[in-house]
């Protein structure tokens, strides 16, 4: 993983810049959700798919407490893993067709895997005594 050297912010990291733009596709593909849809899925899709993001950019920000880094990453592992969950209801409920679910599925597992990296190697981002980053 050599992308610690080069990363100054949270948008350098390339889970956030996927999940960003899957964020982004997930809030385009839901304006064609039912209005019924609206307080539910919709919400609940949109909300998870952007929490990826602000948790990343939290655990980011606590990287001199590996406890705190390590539960916002595992946050953001949840919410993208819910985000596939709601991608199968957006599916089943045909809002969304097999093929764009399976393409956003796809992508949430290149997410969740990862986010599971750096979560089992949190030495490479920590900043301070235990990291590489001091």
């Amino acid at each position: 993983m050599r992308e610690v050297g080069r990363v100054k912010s949270h948008r350098d990291l390339e889970v956030y810049t996927l999940a960003f733009e899957s964020a982004m596709e997930i809030f385009e593909m839901s304006k064609g959700f039912p209005s019924e849809e609206r307080y539910s899925l919709t919400d609940q899709v949109r909300r998870s798919s952007r929490a990826v993001c602000a948790n990343l950019t939290e655990a980011w920000r606590h990287r001199r407490y590996e406890g705190n880094f390590l539960l916002r990453l595992n946050d953001a592992e949840a919410e993208a893993a819910e985000t596939q969950t709601w991608l199968e209801f957006a599916s089943a409920c045909k809002y969304i067709d097999l093929k764009s679910k399976m393409a956003l599925s796809t992508k949430y597992d290149h997410i969740i895997g990862k986010l599971v990296t750096m979560i089992n190697h949190p030495e490479k981002w920590i900043i301070g005594e235990r990291g590489t980053r001091g």
